[in-house]
């Protein structure tokens, strides 16, 4: 087993170009697994969960090995209707519009491309996102 906060490179072979394109978008190392930043401020957060840790995600959903777990802005309107859904969505245990999602081998990719760019949408400054005709 990977120590915790390790990414799986098949996960991060996935997520590295939805992120790159994001305009200005960058990766850096996070507190745990890495993060993909717009300025300063965060558009998504990925790691593997530490069990021993008291991160915000149902415990109830996990088997075996501990998850891989992406964070990410959503509108607030938005928020419910996405984490009400259940799995793999859940509601992040801080920030008003911040809502987590389980990386596995059945993720939809398409689907988190969307998530991510409404998460650029809500952290990057409106020109910069309108300019790369990414405004929802």
């Amino acid at each position: 087993m990977s120590a915790p906060g390790d990414v799986p490179p098949e996960i991060l072979s996935r997520l590295r170009p939805i992120c790159r394109a994001l305009p200005e978008a960058y990766e850096e190392p996070a507190w745990i697994g890495l993060r993909w930043r717009i300025r300063q401020r965060t558009v998504a957060h990925v790691y593997t969960a530490d069990p021993e840790r008291q991160l915000a995600y149902p415990r109830d959903w996990v088997t075996d090995e501990p998850p891989v777990l992406m964070t990410f802005r959503v509108p607030p309107d938005d928020l419910l209707g996405l984490t009400g859904s259940g799995f793999p969505f859940f509601r992040a245990g801080w920030g008003h519009n911040v809502a987590g999602m389980f990386l596995n081998s059945d993720t939809d990719w398409t689907e988190v491309a969307e998530v991510l760019t409404d998460s650029y949408c809500e952290m990057a400054p409106k020109f910069l996102a309108a300019r790369a005709g990414l405004v929802r």
